[in-house]
């Protein structure tokens, strides 16, 4: 089993899905970790986020494994909030050793229907909160002169994709973000990598707006109507991925096996990348 003992993790995103399933992943390689998310509705996004109650929950699952967890109601598009939120853990905790950026949110229309708000949450959250993130952790590592930095893109920062070009768009930043920062923090002992997973199988995938992306005109579609066509998208024929598949790439890269891996994406795709150059 992977042993991180003693390491700290400051993990956002962290009330479900990928986020909580990273939580307890580190918790259970011997962590003490920080979790954050919104906890609440965003106007532009049409399913409902996280509540207050599943950040909870996720601190519980993370304690009951043994490790102490610090848990924040934080908007990553709040600069000041993340800074002092890094600082309080920090003090309380004496290190942050790890940060998975992993807060993010997903909606969709055709190009020409995208509206403004719907433009500014998609690259407020996805893009531009990875980047406040990032900007929080980055000098407390460079200060300890090591540290291990993962954001989450997607497979939608490696190609196009119709009907999500906000969406897209963020996550071709992301991307553009973590090898830039790369490049200037490694001489101090920190790595920065992405994971670009195909389609997770969380709350992001699973709603009704969703469903009705993928199959329109029919009336209320269900998880079985969509399986099919997500899995018609996958070289593997698989619908989605397991948040597990994606926490297992994100410890690789945390871990002093990847330590020489740096300013790089690791794709958890099915082979949805394999005929790209």
């Amino acid at each position: 089993m992977l042993d991180l003992a003693g390491k700290v993790a400051f993990v956002t995103g962290a009330a479900r899905g990928q986020g909580r399933s990273h939580a307890l992943a580190l918790a259970q390689a011997g962590v003490d970790v920080v979790v954050t998310d919104i906890c609440g509705d965003v106007s532009s996004i049409r399913y409902p986020l996280a509540t207050p109650d599943d950040l909870q929950e996720t601190a519980r699952l993370v304690k009951d494994l043994g490790r102490e967890c610090l848990p924040f109601v934080v908007d990553v598009r709040d600069g000041d909030a993340l800074d002092a939120t890094v600082a309080e853990a920090v003090d309380r905790l004496g290190s942050l050793d790890i940060c998975i950026a992993n807060a993010g949110v997903c909606g969709h229309g055709k190009f020409w229907e995208i509206t403004d708000s719907m433009w500014d949450d998609m690259i407020g959250i996805d893009l531009t909160g990875v980047f406040k993130t990032l900007r929080a952790v980055t000098p407390t590592m460079v200060a300890q002169g090591s540290g291990r930095i993962v954001a989450t893109a997607s497979m939608g920062g490696r190609m196009g994709n119709p009907n999500l070009a906000h969406y897209v768009a963020a996550k071709w930043g992301v991307i553009g973000l973590v090898k830039t920062l790369a490049l200037e923090v490694a001489s101090y002992g920190i790595t920065v990598n992405a994971v670009c997973p195909a389609t997770v199988d969380t709350q992001m995938v699973h709603n009704d707006s969703m469903y009705e992306l993928f199959c329109p005109g029919m009336g209320s579609p269900s998880r079985g109507d969509v399986e099919p066509i997500y899995a018609q998208l996958s070289p593997m024929r698989v619908p989605w991925v397991d948040p597990q598949d994606v926490t297992d790439a994100v410890l690789y890269l945390v871990s002093e096996r990847a330590r020489y891996v740096t300013g790089s994406t690791l794709d958890v795709c099915t082979g949805a990348t394999a005929g790209m150059p």
